[in-house]
């Protein structure tokens, strides 16, 4: 097995220190538990920093040939798990740098000239916040393709619309799922808003004011495929907004799945009955055989919380920092991985329950015949044969207490018995009660009508062909 050893455990930075750090201060310090995860970002960009080294005259071809098969030998290792880090050399930089020396000897040590730990981390973490977010914009990307097409196959399906969880008027379930598909296509624009703040390229500004040498920061940006060079070096390496970024995206796609999931367990109950969920997306009770428990729900649901704290807790650690780059930055990896993982496991999650959903489309249209829900089109009705609507909305409320004084189904009620509160109301009044035709009769544009729900299909599609066509974050 290969690895730091005991020389290697030697601080890079040791050389004003006359002992040793102490047990705290190493715990304290030591970021390679976690920061290990950005060995491939960092190897690549090393390898792109010894070429531009070698392109200003820094390092002889022999020496570049040297530095690029001794990180490809590295990364290997790791990628075979044979690679021992050593948390004494604190994080991923300096234990592959201290490995590289070893391997390769004084070549090694020349591949950290012109350049700092300040704006190698800067480079990393946008290397790495790029590759997910070309990942997470397929899983996505997948979750609105597949409610577009549970969509777009259960447009016949009518349920009751709620506000304050109330039945309040009959709407098609493909609108109601399509409220989703909107608020995850806006997710999409800020993903994509996030990944674009990571094209800027840091390396090259060293620890804070620059480096003393002509480094060739357009061939880097190129080779390292960034689209602009960040213009000042203490800037390049204090900003972590790029990654504030990405938690904010990931706090409001993290409450949109919440939402989302709230859903689900509410009509998976016995009292709703809208959906079932498959077996495998379920689980069962320790002590009540009969249970079938909509843990993946619940557990994304649950989620979100963990997705707002890691934004909240990187505001924090920045927000009184003064320039440049302080040690609290350190801080930021773990909040940023740990949203990172979130997202990707609660995306997988919510896409395998969905696609095994069953509808119980009889159980939704039996309840819109509730909480009379044709109230609103019946007051409607009222409106457009010219009473004015504050009276319309007060003499529906009137036949609504009515309804539930004497105990009468309002969906049934007589055109006697209409009339009896106005004699405005025609034989016409009498099928404007059913809440089965009520979703045709919206006629505005993003209404629950048919033809809109298909003009928002429509949208959706073309949408999900133009993302398809559109070139990736990175290169």
């Amino acid at each position: 097995m290969t690895g730091p050893g005991r020389e290697k455990n030697k601080k890079l930075w040791g050389g004003r220190f006359s002992g040793s750090s102490s047990d705290i201060t190493e715990r304290l310090s030591a970021s390679i538990d976690f920061d290990r995860r950005l060995y491939r970002h960092d190897i690549r960009g090393s390898i792109a920093h010894a070429e531009m080294l070698n392109r200003i005259g820094i390092l002889n071809n022999e020496e570049l040939d040297s530095i690029v098969r001794g990180l490809i030998e590295i990364e290997a290792e790791i990628d075979g798990g044979i690679f021992v880090f050593s948390s004494s050399l604190e994080d991923i930089h300096m234990n592959i740098e201290s490995s590289l020396t070893e391997r390769i000897g004084e070549a090694g040590k020349k591949l950290h000239t012109a350049r700092s730990r300040n704006d190698q981390i800067a480079l990393d973490m946008r290397l790495y916040l790029r590759d997910e977010t070309e990942e997470i914009k397929k899983l996505l990307r997948g979750l609105i393709e597949l409610i577009t097409e549970m969509a777009g196959s259960n447009i016949d399906a009518v349920m009751p619309g709620y506000t304050h969880l109330q039945v309040a008027q009959p709407v098609r379930f493909s609108h109601h799922i399509l409220a989703y598909c909107w608020m995850f296509m806006r997710d999409m624009g800020r993903l994509l808003s996030a990944g674009e703040a990571c094209m800027g390229l840091p390396l090259g500004s060293g620890a804070l004011a620059g480096v003393n040498y002509d480094s060739d920061r357009e061939y880097l940006k190129t080779r390292l495929g960034f689209s602009r060079v960040i213009p000042n070096s203490m800037d390049a390496v204090s900003d972590r907004d790029f990654i504030l970024d990405f938690l904010y995206f990931a706090s409001v796609l993290g409450m949109h799945l919440s939402r989302l999931c709230e859903e689900i367990v509410l009509w998976s109950t016995t009292e709703f009955a809208y959906i079932r969920l498959a077996d495998n997306v379920t689980t069962g009770s320790s002590i009540m055989p009969q249970k079938r428990n909509p843990d993946l729900a619940e557990l994304i649901r649950g989620k979100s919380g963990r997705l707002f704290g890691n934004l909240f807790s990187l505001f924090t650690v920045l927000k009184g920092l003064p320039m440049t780059y302080n040690r609290d930055m350190q801080e930021d990896k773990e909040s940023l991985f740990d949203s990172v993982d979130t997202v990707k496991l609660s995306l997988e999650g919510i896409c395998e329950m969905l696609s095994s959903v069953e509808l119980n489309k009889e159980r939704m249209r039996e309840s819109i015949y509730k909480n009379f829900s044709t109230a609103t089109d019946l007051a409607d009705y009222l409106a457009r044969k010219g009473v004015p609507f504050r009276k319309s909305h007060e003499i529906t409320g009137e036949i609504v207490r009515h309804c539930e004084e004497k105990k009468l189904d309002f969906f049934r009620l007589t055109l006697d018995e209409l009339r009896g509160f106005s004699d405005v109301f025609a034989e016409d009044a009498v099928e404007v009660l059913s809440p089965a035709a009520s979703t045709e009769r919206k006629k505005s544009s993003g209404s629950t009508s048919t033809e809109e729900i298909g003009k928002q299909l429509k949208h959706i599609r073309k949408w999900l062909d133009e993302m398809d066509s559109s070139p990736g974050t990175d290169s």
